[in-house]
């Protein structure tokens, strides 16, 4: 159990990269909204709360799993850089968006699965780090799962470019389906074409049996303005074979974070850290338990106008879906005057879909709506990461957990 357990109150509402300027609400609790929308799922089971498109197989890729579609169904080529990068996904060393190349992210994830282990550290898939995750050869990089068709009675919306016309939208949902399904399984929706040229997954024939979306027409205007989608519900599709998705039930005490944890294939099982460091120049967050590394993720941290602010800080609390108090004068800092709006929260809010509040006014870690500029562009002095990874990192932390900014 944790120290200190946190509790939800009243909606918090974020100013820029901010804080509660309404209430100066300091309480150690945890603050959440109510989504506008409602993505309804199915459960994977009644005991685990992740959606149809579970894993459901060992979290350290240990055991015999379940057996699944895949296993009908195998992938076209071998995909040894997105098997690297599944496992420490799981493992809970991000690499950030899934697409089965070398880039810093995933140099960052070795980097860290080395350190933790006592091996070189060389950010690179070595001879000896491939040894050290032969325990976790069962699991491939690839699986197919069925696209729920409730995914299909979703609304999904173009979110305007104006702040004026976001703070008129009901959510900050997803755009599209595509970009839902991208999200759910840490990765873009180009990876995930490449993954099902023509609609079908790698690897399938005729002889495997019909897809029930096989050719689905790309890009396929939806009504009432909803955004254009590649793949449809029903539709089996091949995905990166993330795991560690097991929601237990009863564990997670908010039902809204539940479905948000479910569509984000974020499980409920996070180590308890006491301690959380991000590097400025490293571009990562390193979460701890006593000495022992056990979590790091590549992260966006402050600019040349809003620096990082380098010390020692207090985790105050955590907003689950928070809305977002837009302030021109607070982004620019004091530079600019302009109107105030409320934007509602969302996965596509400006801080994604958590925020974790810190002692230093104005700075928290948060989510993004864009994953893939994770370590590239720069922040407004906050620590933004993938809203997969912000999730994860909500799960291990406290009130009692330390927060150290180093340059």
């Amino acid at each position: 159990m944790r120290n200190l357990l946190f509790v939800a109150v009243s909606s918090l509402a974020l100013v820029a990269c901010g804080t509660n300027d309404a209430e100066e609400n300091t309480d150690t609790t945890t603050a959440q909204a109510e989504p506008a929308e409602d993505y309804g799922y199915e459960t994977y089971d009644e005991d685990n709360l992740a959606d149809t498109m579970a894993s459901n197989d060992d979290a350290q890729g240990m055991g015999d799993s379940v057996a699944r579609e895949d296993q009908d169904i195998p992938d076209s080529q071998d995909r040894p850089i997105m098997q690297a990068q599944v496992v420490l996904d799981r493992i809970g060393f991000g690499p950030g968006v899934i697409d089965g190349k070398m880039g810093m992210s995933t140099e960052n994830a070795l980097n860290g699965f080395q350190e933790a282990n006592g091996l070189d550290v060389t950010g690179q898939l070595d001879e000896a780090t491939k040894t050290a995750l032969s325990d976790w050869d069962s699991i491939p990089a690839t699986r197919v799962v069925t696209i729920p068709v409730s995914w299909g009675d979703a609304e999904y919306r173009s979110i305007p470019e104006e702040t004026a016309a976001k703070a008129e939208m009901e959510s900050l949902g997803y755009r599209s389906l595509d970009e839902r399904l991208a999200e759910r399984f840490h990765t873009t929706v180009d990876v995930l074409k490449e993954l099902n040229p023509g609609g079908q997954p790698a690897g399938a024939s005729e002889d495997d049996g019909p897809n029930s979306q096989a050719t689905p027409t790309p890009d396929v205007e939806r009504p009432d303005g909803e955004e254009p989608s590649y793949f449809q519900a029903g539709q089996q599709i091949r995905v990166p074979n993330i795991g560690g998705d097991r929601i237990e039930k009863g564990k997670i005490g908010d039902r809204n974070w539940q479905r948000t944890l479910a569509s984000l294939g974020v499980g409920s099982d996070q180590p308890e850290v006491n301690r959380i460091v991000v590097s400025k120049a490293g571009k990562t967050l390193k979460a701890y338990q006593g000495d022992k590394l056990v979590a790091l993720f590549t992260v966006s941290s402050g600019s040349s106008e809003f620096p990082l602010p380098l010390g020692e800080w207090d985790i105050l609390g955590e907003a689950y879906n928070p809305p977002y108090s837009y302030d021109p004068k607070v982004l620019s800092g004091g530079k600019e005057d302009g109107k105030e709006y409320m934007l509602p929260p969302g996965p596509n809010s400006p801080v994604g879909v958590i925020w974790i509040d810190l002692s230093k006014e104005h700075y928290g870690i948060h989510g993004t709506p864009e994953p893939e500029t994770i370590g590239r562009a720069q922040s407004s002095g906050c620590v933004r990461l993938t809203n997969w990874d912000a999730a994860r990192l909500a799960g291990m932390v406290s009130q009692s957990t330390q927060v150290i900014f180093e340059a």
